[in-house]
């Protein structure tokens, strides 16, 4: 019986303190994060907070695994980063809010995923791809926070650098005007995340515990002369309604960038389900999920709040301080927004090198470290596809990054698997030489054939790869009567293939050989009789058996021999 689709989530009371207790230990770790991808992204902390409220609450509600929590994440930042600054370029005055019609396209693409049930196509992604963006999105993430991170700050008209090229290119500047306050802030900040005890994670998460201790070191000791860059004050106003906009000369880009943004979200969103069902020995339901990360993102998107998907750590904070349903998500977003109207003033003298410091430890983390050390042991064009997708991720395009580094994985796994099925799915003979598994009958009927039939065998999926080498045995038809093609072992037929058989077949028959097909069944005689084969080969000559298939062509050589003999004249005696 099939299940009734729920449009909400798995919400129930019967786990409260513990969804409770996980949804606060998320808002806890939520804030000071949302508060610095916010900064990092150009569109504020506010974006970010509302960001990290709206997304978690919506994809709580309707996604499809309950204990996921939602907000903006690394690899989505730095996408928006880009949108923002590009559009925003281009369009001072509607920038920013064609940047959010971006967040609400990405959630209507992420919708449509889920509508048409393609959530278990979006992670089928080779691993080195996947491997190399997320690194190369962690050094982005690095390279841009390196202002912050030194304090500089643009003056009057002054110019910053543009993105991660305009960035390194001005690296030997930015270093001879660090401010050193700043300097031993970010890297105060990176040391107490990464070395804070095991023991005290439970109690405090290390991010909120090294925000406070910068923010107020940068109040008492490290204060000087020179104010630090801070976030300033934030509106204690509710997100009002962000009307979309758009501009038809760049609604191409837009698109892109929603498909970008989309597609991110949705691998990054069900990469995060997976961790939460090792955790909880459940199954989530990814059609379900990308329909609510849509729904937050649009939601989002409207509010003037950040794209966001499911996140890691929050996920993992969460189960582990006993989270197992949306009441968690839900509670989670409802303890941030009174947190967020009742403290904001708190937060408006947090340094932003504190900030960036926290990016950068983000960083650190999304890098692949595992992969990029072991990579060149396990296979070393695999390798090289990860550090191109690396190098392309970072000075290129991400989009390209990704396209390029799938189709290179793709083509290297078709060669990889064309040349296996060659040498083991696709074997003609022509007499018992043990590269086919035959019966002692079958084996009887080949050896009574004197070579003249050939017994073209193939087995397994037949992909276009696979099309040469059925073009390379044609050769070996040249000799023989008959032609007793099997394809009895062959669930999957593809239309390169087809019609590389249909070549084969063509030419037997010009040639006055006799063909016989056996076992094409389901796909493989749907395919074979939609390109025509029927007028080729007879339909009795389409067998079940290749016993039987033998036994007609070895009758057939034989019957022709016999007509042949017949048709001889010989000579008349003298009278």
């Amino acid at each position: 019986m099939q299940r009734a689709y729920k449009l909400t989530n798995q919400i129930n009371f019967k786990n409260v303190r513990g969804d409770l207790f996980g949804g606060l230990t998320a808002a806890v770790i939520a804030l000071p994060m949302a508060l610095a991808f916010g900064v990092a992204s150009g569109a504020g902390p506010t974006a970010g907070l509302y960001g990290a409220i709206i997304v978690g609450f919506f994809a709580a509600l309707f996604g499809g695994t309950p204990t996921l929590i939602s907000e903006p994440t690394g690899p989505m930042t730095v996408v928006i980063t880009g949108v923002i600054a590009s559009l925003v370029a281009t369009n001072p005055e509607n920038g920013m809010a064609m940047a959010f019609t971006v967040v609400i396209m990405a959630g209507v693409f992420q919708i449509l995923l889920g509508v048409l049930k393609l959530g278990k196509y979006v992670t089928l992604m080779p691993y080195n791809v996947i491997s190399g963006f997320m690194s190369g999105i962690g050094l982005i993430l690095i390279i841009l926070q390196i202002m912050p991170a030194l304090g500089l700050r643009v003056l009057g008209e002054e110019s910053p650098p543009s993105g991660v090229l305009g960035t390194l290119q001005a690296l030997p500047g930015l270093i001879g005007g660090t401010h050193w306050r700043d300097a031993v802030l970010t890297l105060l900040t990176v040391l107490i995340i990464l070395f804070f005890p095991k023991g005290l994670r439970k109690f405090a998460p290390p991010q909120l515990v090294a925000m406070i201790i910068g923010t107020i070191l940068s109040l008492t000791f490290l204060s000087g002369d020179v104010d630090m860059a801070r976030i300033g004050e934030i509106p204690l106003a509710l997100p009002t309604l962000t009307v979309p906009t758009f501009s038809g000369a760049q609604m191409r880009e837009m698109l892109v960038d929603a498909g970008v943004l989309g597609t991110l979200g949705c691998i990054d969103a069900l990469l995060t389900s997976v961790v939460a069902d090792s955790l909880t020995r459940t199954e989530h339901d990814s059609n379900k999920e990308l329909v609510g990360q849509g729904i937050g993102n649009i939601a989002s998107g409207l509010l003037g709040g950040l794209p966001g998907a499911g996140a890691t750590m929050g996920t993992v904070v969460n189960i582990k301080a006993g989270g197992r349903t949306a009441l968690s998500g839900l509670s989670r977003a409802a303890i941030l927004l009174v947190v967020v109207l009742g403290a904001s003033t708190l937060t408006e003298n947090i340094p932003l090198s504190v900030l960036a410091g926290i990016i950068i430890k983000v960083g650190i983390d999304i890098i692949d470290w595992g992969f990029l050390k072991r990579a060149h042991y396990i296979s070393r064009k695999s390798a090289a596809i990860m550090y191109g997708v690396i190098f392309l991720t970072v000075f290129v395009d991400l989009v390209v990054a990704v396209g390029v580094g799938v189709f290179v994985a793709n083509m290297l796994t078709i060669e990889k698997l064309s040349m296996l099925r060659s040498d083991k799915g696709v074997t003609a003979v022509t007499d018992d030489d043990d590269t086919i598994a035959l019966s002692a009958e079958e084996k009887l009927l080949l050896d009574k054939g004197k070579g003249r039939i050939l017994l073209f065998s193939l087995s397994g999926p037949m992909i276009f790869g696979v099309a040469k080498a059925i073009s390379r045995e044609r050769a070996a038809m040249q000799n023989c009567q008959a032609l007793v093609l099997d394809i009895s072992e062959v669930p999957h037929l593809g239309v390169t293939t087809s019609l590389a058989l249909e070549n084969s077949i063509q030419e037997a028959v010009e040639g006055d050989r006799t063909v016989y097909i056996v076992g094409a069944k389901g796909q493989t005689y749907k395919r074979l009789t939609r390109l025509g084969l029927l007028d080729i080969v007879p339909a009795d000559q389409f067998l079940p058996s290749r016993a039987e298939a033998l036994k007609q062509a070895l009758s057939a050589i034989n019957q022709r021999g016999q007509q042949q003999d017949s048709d001889v004249v010989r000579p008349q005696p003298i009278a």
